[in-house]
């Protein structure tokens, strides 16, 4: 033992002792630890930390959106240490904690933003604190129902007229506190108005039209505003635009707005485009697809610096693209962001007798690479991209050329190489129709398991893995299925069958996954309708080459009677100890023993989502899971099963570990039952729109539109 103790002695005498490091080396290693941890832990150890801790760096902004386990207590202290340090605070998402927590930010006297966006507040709450909070001019909040602007005191006024960047999210029809800041330069809405109340009264968009004070806009740069579903928000939405096309402002840089299905337009909104055209110069741009189509506005619209443009969902053709948008293929290296979701002829030079599955022509998607050779965010999702036999003008091989590309999102039939498409028979798991009904058994090529071999297999001539291999630095990549939907749309009863994948896209499967492997960098990867999945091996190469990984979300992969690639995902599992969200939507699904323990691996798993239609699930394994996986604040499983098993796995996880876990949101629902629209309902914000619901989420807002 002696000998033992000596050794250790030595080996601790050689070793660096961490105190030795320089201050900016320890401020730089303390930035990565939660403000919370290092104010009420930390600092305690000794009296260097004690000091370092509490630096202008690190307290200057105190971000609590994402720090589960925080809680009022912790939120107490840390105002009580640190608040008149604090410059900036976000708190958004924050739904566990009460609202009496919101009480203690009066603390922080020096705060100049707050976002608040997912807390509980009421109206005389947010009166009184912003009563103290002289020099904020960014704030974030919701408004929810019972919201009443008179309860605000003058006080509370007089700091909101100073307020020149405001994020709103509403979930009942309201002005809000725009009427009250007159200095706005930034505004976004975020429309959140179901048409029914839990009564199941309709509601009106018109019980906002009483309120005597209107938005003030004539400072406004940069305008926002994305709704939900629902007639409510398009209603309420209107009364906000109402006072824009009377005046637009000087200044207007911003104009965006994110509408689902059906917006039409106005003479008040036509008013407004027409105004803007005539006065405005714009930097970015995103309209609904209804004012858009059809129309000339484009044409008229005059830009600056554009830096981020979405034209989801409109029927732009390619030949307006580059002639309106591009300015007939001129320098836009200040784009940085481009959203073509949806635009199905927006790579070809016109629509009018064009089908949706034609081929592209590659000349309008090389002017647009060339153009803009400095994007980061690209999203050609929702759309059948077919590209020619053509030598050298595949898609792949054109968005090669833009190596700045962090995000990125294909839909799957675009990155098949025509050569195999053409040359090679379709293989039997092809002729298999893609539904629920009898289950066909077929002789399929077996796949090998191990990189070695997987590495034999690669196509090095396939266009796809020379796309993945020079885009070394992308962070998200999205392959999703032209015609994928969800099970589980938002405001509407979960959807029993899905439409078939495209014939372009039969080909599409495990080498292909494998290939994406070469994204060292990868941090979120979403994998919707690949139909020739066979075994799922190239999950495995991507377990073992993206060590980053933190989002991973896997719908329908393979034959949709079976999950042919549970065996290579529990495999692929063990290796990722940084994922923290995991979404899985795959009828048949079983969440049993053996899958549960896999998961358990990944150490850092916060959120996981499984949507499956007739999928089962093991109860005891999932309260195993959740007590082995202590980070798991977020469960939601819709599957198979019957209410009562459903109801009572949820009760029994929130009954054990709800007291360690504040942040703990458990739905445990059967996906078919004709209630889950009002179970999601209940869903916090932050879960649903992250994780929960399925969408696209490359280039869906400008960059940096909120700190």
């Amino acid at each position: 033992p002696q000998e033992i103790i000596s050794g250790e002695s030595e080996e601790e005498s050689n070793g660096v002792n961490l105190m030795e490091f320089s201050d900016e080396i320890l401020l730089h290693i303390l930035s990565y630890v939660p403000c919370t941890d290092l104010v009420l832990n930390v600092r305690r150890t000794c009296r260097k930390l004690a000091t370092l801790c509490l630096d202008k760096s690190l307290t200057h902004t105190v971000l609590l959106q994402k720090d589960y386990k925080v809680n009022k207590d912790k939120v107490k202290q840390l105002m009580r240490d640190i608040g008149k340090e604090i410059y900036q605070l976000n708190m958004a998402g924050c739904y566990w904690l009460p609202s009496s927590t919101i009480d203690h930010v009066t603390r922080c006297k020096n705060l100049v933003k707050l976002n608040l966006s997912g807390c509980h507040v009421t109206s005389l709450r947010l009166s009184k604190m912003l009563s103290t909070l002289q020099y904020l001019r960014s704030l974030a909040i919701d408004v929810n129902p019972g919201f009443d602007a008179s309860q605000l005191s003058s006080e509370c006024k007089a700091t909101l007229s100073r307020v020149s960047e405001l994020k709103q999210t509403l979930y009942t029809p309201s002005y809000g506190v725009v009427p009250c800041c007159t200095s706005l330069e930034k505004l976004l809405l975020y429309f959140e108005i179901l048409d029914r109340s839990r009564e199941g009264f309709m509601l009106s968009g018109q019980l906002m039209v009483g309120e005597s004070n209107v938005p003030h806009y004539q400072n406004l740069r940069v305008f926002y505003a994305r709704l939900a579903p629902g007639y409510v928000n398009q209603e309420v939405v209107r009364l906000y635009l109402a006072v824009l096309s009377d005046r637009t402002p000087e200044n207007l840089h911003a104009f965006l707005i994110s509408a689902p299905g059906s917006f039409a337009e106005t003479g008040a909104t036509k008013n407004l485009l027409d105004s803007m055209a005539r006065n405005v110069r714009l930097d970015a741009l995103q309209l609904p697809k209804a004012w858009i189509n059809g129309s000339g506005l484009l044409q008229h619209l005059k830009f600056n610096n554009p830096f981020y443009f979405s034209f989801s969902r409109c029927t732009l053709s390619g030949g307006h693209l580059i002639q309106r948008v591009i300015n007939g293929g001129k320098d836009l290296k200040s784009l940085t962001s481009l959203n073509l979701s949806g635009c199905v002829h927006c790579l070809a030079p016109e629509s009018l007798f064009r089908k949706a599955e034609d081929d592209i022509d590659s000349s309008i998607l090389e002017s647009l690479v060339v153009s803009c050779c400095n994007l980061r965010h690209l999203n050609l999702s929702a759309a059948h991209h077919h590209s020619s036999e053509s030598i050298g003008n595949h898609l792949c091989q054109l968005l090669s050329r833009l190596k700045h590309l962090l995000s990125l999102a294909l839909p799957v039939c675009s990155i098949t190489d025509v050569a195999a498409n053409v040359e090679k028979p379709p293989t039997a798991s092809n002729l298999v129709p893609q539904t629920f009904g009898r289950k066909v058994r077929i002789g399929i090529q077996t796949y090998p398991r191990n990189l070695a071999d997987q590495a034999n297999q690669k196509i090095e001539s396939s266009v796809f893995w020379a796309l993945m291999g020079s885009l070394r630095f992308l962070e998200t990549l999205e392959i999703i299925g032209s015609s994928f939907s969800s099970a589980m749309p938002r405001n509407e009863p979960a959807i029993w069958n899905s439409l078939p994948p495209c014939v372009r896209a039969q080909s599409v499967g495990d080498s292909e996954v494998a290939a994406i492997s070469q994204l060292t960098y990868l941090q979120s990867l979403t994998l919707a309708q690949l139909p020739n999945i066979l075994t799922g091996s190239g999950l495995i190469s991507i377990g073992l080459q993206c060590q980053h990984l933190r989002t991973l979300s896997l719908a329908n992969l393979g034959m949709m009677g079976k999950v042919v690639y549970m065996s290579a995902l529990m495999d692929m599992l063990k290796h990722c100890k940084c994922l923290r969200d995991l979404r899985l939507e795959q009828p048949y699904f079983s969440a049993g023993a053996q899958f549960f323990q896999a998961l358990s691996h990944c150490s850092s798993l916060q959120r996981l989502c499984i949507v499956s239609r007739s999928g089962t699930l093991q109860s005891d394994a999932v309260m195993s899971f959740m007590a082995n996986c202590l980070e798991v604040i977020m469960c939601h499983m819709f599957m198979g099963e019957s209410l009562t098993v459903c109801k009572n796995l949820q009760q029994s996880i929130v009954r054990s570990f709800q007291a360690d876990r504040p942040a703990l949101n458990v739905v445990i629902f059967p996906l078919l039952h004709e209630d889950l629209t009002e179970v999601i309902r209940d869903v916090p914000m932050r879960h649903l729109d992250e994780i929960t619901l399925f969408k696209s989420r490359v280039a869906e807002e400008p960059p940096n539109l909120w700190w």
